[in-house]
């Protein structure tokens, strides 16, 4: 029986959703990490307290984690950005939901607002905090910092891009705090390290914790959120796999704490679509080759983000495993039925079942016979665990009200998302 607790880091957790969010260009490679450890510089050079100085990087690593499509990324890698206002609310809304994170929140709200001569100290009456501003000094910074050179020479371009827009953009004093620092080669040589997750690490002194199975279940549920809110196509999708595995496993005799680590392994199931364009996942007709060859990857994107983290391999074993079938014709791995785990195959049968029962904006799900059909004839093909399916089509009625049910509140969660976010998005862009 899994324990009740789980002894893990939550900068792991925090460092490979970044990684993976910059996954889906080279151009934005690293970017979260790299303006994360400018922030934590600044903040250890204004002589911040550990603690705070270790919140700041998590705010730096998911600074743009309300970016969801290619292009917004993209246009974000300009120094002077326009209208940046909406990606940091949709971070913010997300992040706050979850109640440990909801400083780190706070910080990224306001991380493109500028200092404006004073005028970006508070927003609507509220305090900005001062990692706003930090985080957005140090965003500009690692923009500023390209491949095409060798870092040592770009110092004195960005100091001057920097130094223009001192009162302006950037709070005076951070500006300062950076310039104390900028002399040192090692700064900008490990601000451009292939190894900067690691001296992050070292540096800030992360240490794991043990954490709760419950405040576990409630961050896969935002990392639900920040997955399916990418696209109103898919809005939904993980929230349904994750009720119709637990529904299933529930029959099967799963019981306590083994539910719980099945809904956090369903609800990250598809965590590798961080790094695939929402402009892909959002297309209603027939993807390319070369589409379908990006989307396929998200899979393994999903496994290599738990990887590293060995108190989550059992999650990881369950979730990341998906897309194999039985025969071997799945992927990333082409794993045959021996070599699966039975909760693997148990959210196979839950993410096909969810994909073609669910309603998406351009098509109806389908009905009970052509689902059933459906399920039917990838068991007898060798794709599909007959003991799941056989379940799953003996409960159809239970199991869809559940998944209907799942869904149904996920699509409130998701409206009220792009209520709130479009809502104020266009006050907190007139300061910028």
């Amino acid at each position: 029986m899994p324990v009740a607790e789980i002894h893990v880091n939550l900068f792991d957790l925090v460092s490979s959703l970044a990684k993976t969010a910059d996954m889906i260009s080279p151009e934005v490679a690293d970017h979260h990490m790299r303006v994360a450890y400018i922030a934590f510089r600044i903040a250890q050079h204004l002589d911040w307290p550990p603690e705070q100085r270790r919140e700041l990087v998590m705010a730096g690593a998911l600074h743009d984690i309300g970016a969801f499509s290619l292009q917004e990324r993209l246009n974000l890698l300009e120094f002077e950005y326009v209208n940046p206002g909406q990606h940091a609310r949709a971070g913010y809304l997300l992040l706050s939901t979850f109640k440990p994170f909801q400083g780190i929140a706070n910080i990224i709200h306001y991380h493109h607002l500028p200092w404006g001569n004073g005028k970006g100290a508070s927003k609507n009456g509220r305090l900005v905090p001062l990692g706003s501003h930090i985080l957005n000094l140090a965003d500009r910074v690692a923009i500023l910092l390209t491949r095409d050179e060798p870092p040592l020479t770009q110092v004195e371009h960005i100091m001057r891009a920097i130094e223009h827009q001192r009162g302006r953009v950037f709070k005076p004093e951070l500006v300062d705090a950076l310039l104390s620092f900028t002399h040192r080669d090692f700064f900008w040589l490990e601000t451009m390290s292939s190894t900067i997750e690691s001296v992050l690490r070292r540096a800030a002194g992360f240490q794991a914790q043990d954490l709760m199975m419950g405040d576990l279940v409630e961050f896969s549920r935002l990392m639900c959120q920040v997955i399916d809110f990418k696209s109103a196509f898919t809005a939904t999708h993980s929230s349904g796999v994750a009720e119709t595995s637990v529904a299933l496993a529930r029959l099967m005799g799963y019981s306590g704490t083994e539910l719980e680590m099945i809904r956090v392994s369903a609800n990250l199931h598809d965590l590798g679509k961080l790094a695939i364009p929402s402009e892909i996942l959002e297309k209603p007709g027939k993807l390319s080759e070369a589409e379908c060859d990006i989307m396929r990857t998200h899979v393994y994107y999903t496994h290599q983000i738990l990887d590293p983290i060995d108190a989550l391999s059992l999650i990881k074993s369950w979730g990341a495993l998906h897309q194999e079938r039985l025969n071997g014709t799945g992927y990333p791995f082409s794993y045959k039925r021996e070599e699966l785990p039975l909760v693997s195959r148990l959210i196979a049968v839950a993410d096909v079942f969810t994909a073609i029962t669910e309603n998406r904006p351009y098509r109806e799900g389908l009905g009970k016979q052509k689902v059933t059909d459906i399920l039917r004839k990838m068991m007898q093909d060798g794709e599909l665990e007959p003991i799941v399916v056989d379940l799953l089509i003996e409960n159809f009625s239970v199991i869809n009200e559940a998944r209907i049910g799942a869904q149904e509140r996920a699509e409130a969660e998701y409206q009220e998302f792009q209520r709130l976010l479009h809502g104020d998005v266009h006050s907190l862009c007139e300061a910028q």
